[in-house]
């Protein structure tokens, strides 16, 4: 009997294909869901089940109920957004996964961080600081630096380091103006400043079973993100950290789970290494965003969407070998403008180890980087003997690419 699974895709993600492509290679019956203007979409003959509004699930829920003859065998989101709505479907059919109070818990930074802090995890001094408060009178209980960020916002969106009084009376003003334009609730939403946190930064992609979390990959992040703003960039596997302390990771992860009540599917997790252990900055209840995850293909024996479908429609895993290492660079956006083209592909695809680049952008776009922006210009992807190889391929072929970037100049009512 053919596996039915709803599919929650929201339109900007960069993973959609991926995992339709992992729904026709099982042969699941996949029922797509997706977040068009729900305003729009009925003007452009769209079914209900394409015209959801993924930041209002319970109007979402009681559409996709109503479009539905019977239930699926399972409920997936693909990305943050879809999240919540994915969990209330399922306790609505009475599916296995995650519950709501466990996804709401990890997507806010702030409840986030009081988790950590109840539970004796590693946790920096933080603050909530409302939209109707002064950032000024909060300055006499600040140790910098700290660091600025909007609640639930992704993709190193909203997030602003500040070393001064004043960097950070500019960065709340700034942080503010981005989650209000970004999230619905930023009103009653407020911001988090925290203190900043060195060390270099990892990530750990997971998948819970029962509650037992299968490691599936450990990455470096090579690059330090020290701020002002943080862009992510590097990705390399398998991690080049000694074995106790990927195991610190791995057990720091598991116990946050258990406490937010992360119980099933896939789980990405970014943290800090320093002297004083494992500082988790984010659990989220999904797997690695953009296209990160086709560099785990070769290690893994399949797509990591394959995987994740299969576990969330209860069907045996793949035989997993171990590959070589590989890498992934999430091409960083240098400037705001009008996103023209890039050049020298071809010489970048013949450095030595490099398997695959994806450009994601398109001619005509408005591009922006972090902090506004969530977004990249593409990614690459390599593969190598070791984890040296595979991040040095990356840097090669970066090195050999340029990008017609024009301004973005705004246009001025006479």
């Amino acid at each position: 009997m053919t596996r039915r699974l709803l599919l929650l895709l929201p339109t900007a993600s960069y993973r959609n294909d991926d995992f339709l492509a992992a729904g026709h290679a099982l042969g699941v019956d996949i029922i797509t869901a997706a977040d068009y203007c729900h305003q729009l979409a009925p003007g452009w003959g769209l079914p209900p089940l394409l015209g959801l509004q993924f930041d209002h699930p319970q109007r979402a829920m009681e559409t996709i109920v109503g479009a539905l003859e019977a239930p699926p065998d399972a409920v997936l989101a693909v990305d943050d957004s879809g999240l919540e709505l994915a969990a209330m479907l399922r306790e609505k059919w009475q599916l296995p996964g995650n519950p709501v109070y466990a996804i709401a818990l990890t997507r806010d930074k702030l409840a986030f961080r009081r988790l950590l802090a109840a539970n004796g995890l590693n946790c920096p001094v933080f603050h909530s600081l409302p939209n109707s408060a002064d950032p000024a009178e909060l300055l006499p209980q600040l140790r910098l630096p700290v660091v600025v960020k909007a609640r639930r916002l992704s993709a190193s969106r909203g997030v602003i380091r500040a070393d001064s009084a004043q960097e950070f009376l500019q960065a709340v003003q700034r942080v503010r103006r981005i989650q209000a334009r970004a999230d619905r609730d930023s009103a009653e939403l407020g911001i988090v400043v925290e203190s900043f946190i060195p060390g270099a930064e990892y990530a750990l992609e997971g998948l819970l079973e029962d509650g037992r979390l299968q490691v599936l990959a450990l990455f470096d992040k090579p690059d330090p993100l020290d701020g002002p703003y943080f862009e992510e960039t590097l990705y390399v596997t398998p991690s080049r950290l000694p074995a106790e302390t990927q195991d610190q990771i791995r057990d720091t992860v598991a116990r946050a789970c258990a406490v937010a009540g992360l119980t099933e599917g896939p789980v990405h997790a970014e943290m800090r290494v320093n002297e004083a252990g494992v500082w988790l900055l984010e659990v989220a209840a999904r797997s690695i965003g953009g296209l990160c995850g086709r560099m785990l293909r070769h290690a893994l024996g399949t797509s990591l969407e394959e995987i994740i479908l299969r576990h969330a429609l209860r069907l045996p895993p793949p035989s997993r070998s171990a590959g070589e290492a590989a890498g992934v660079m999430m091409i960083p956006i240098p400037c705001r403008g009008i996103y023209q083209g890039a050049d020298n592909i071809d010489a970048a695809l013949s450095v030595p180890g490099i398997v695959d680049i994806q450009i994601t952008a398109m001619p005509g776009q408005i591009i922006t980087p972090p902090p506004e922006g969530a977004s990249y210009l593409g990614f690459i992807f390599s593969r190598g003997a070791t984890p040296q190889q595979a991040e040095a391929a990356l840097r090669h072929a970066h090195a050999l690419l340029s990008f017609d970037i024009q301004p973005d100049i705004p246009v001025t009512p006479e």
